[in-house]
């Protein structure tokens, strides 16, 4: 048994997704199997059939951060009725990451909300005179890069992450899209004004971008809460990311008519 918490310790300190299932009632009381992304999983609850299905489910949950109770036959089937097996799944993954591109004054304060719920945040921007830790000390990783060398070395993005595009600049806002779509990020945001929003969805097309791929698409970014200043903004765009993941809906501005800043009484 040493060695599943060797590696379930080894994973964890890595800051790598991990699962742990134990079974908590019924047959092999006790029985444990760790389980990753990318490496054999090791242990048993009892037989390969039942390790096999419960493997299966616990990368899925693992996927989305999720820990819980799933039940099962003796060999896996879907319980019906009486459960021969009850595991306890726990998710172990690391922070999920938000990816901002554009070192502007908004991404400072996207940056220290995202920071505020447990994101792993990345600034991005190819002007060195801009994207410096000075002007972004609370960002874990500050690139001065185009928005390709950057997905380069992030790799794969999930469910759980966000990538928000606030530069205004095609050169570098269309590049950055059309890579995020490529990854499974689970939100993708791109500030503007609905004229520019409209401008750049014909670049978009023209780099290939289709239908399924606008859709994905915040733009304009957050929800319609009436925010004008940069924190007010960040809160915005923040809520729309949760409501997303939760599948909440929601007055978004990607959804509304009129202008995104509406002059409030008394101002």
């Amino acid at each position: 048994m040493s060695i599943v918490f060797n590696q379930l310790a080894a994973a964890i300190e890595a800051e790598q997704p991990v699962a742990l299932i134990s079974v908590i009632k019924g047959m092999g009381v006790g029985n444990k199997l760790v389980v990753s992304p990318d490496a054999e999983a090791l242990g048993s609850l009892g037989n390969d059939e039942l390790d096999r299905v419960a493997a299966r489910d616990a990368l899925a949950e693992l996927e989305v951060g999720r820990t819980g109770l799933r039940h099962y036959g003796e060999r896996g089937e879907q319980a019906r009725g009486e459960e021969a097996v009850t595991v306890f799944v726990e998710s172990w993954a690391p922070p999920p990451q938000m990816v901002i591109f554009g070192a502007v004054d908004f991404t400072a304060a996207l940056a220290r909300v995202a920071k505020i719920l447990g994101y792993r945040v990345t600034v991005a921007d190819a002007r060195p005179v801009f994207a410096t830790r000075q002007r972004f000390p609370m960002a874990d990783d500050l690139k001065v890069a185009w928005p390709d060398q950057v997905f380069d070395e992030i790799g794969d993005l999930g469910p759980l992450d966000a990538v928000c595009v606030l530069t205004h600049d095609n050169k570098f806002d269309v590049p950055a899209v059309v890579r995020a779509l490529e990854t499974r990020v689970g939100y993708i945001g791109v500030m503007g004004s609905r004229k520019t929003h409209d401008g750049r969805t014909v670049r978009l097309r023209e780099a290939g971008v289709d239908d399924d791929g606008l859709e994905r698409l915040h733009s304009p970014i957050g929800l319609d809460i009436g925010g004008r200043t940069p924190e007010e903004t960040a809160i915005s765009i923040c809520a729309e990311i949760i409501a997303t993941r939760a599948g909440s809906q929601v007055p978004s501005l990607r959804d509304a008519d009129g202008p995104i800043h509406v002059r409030p009484l008394g101002r």
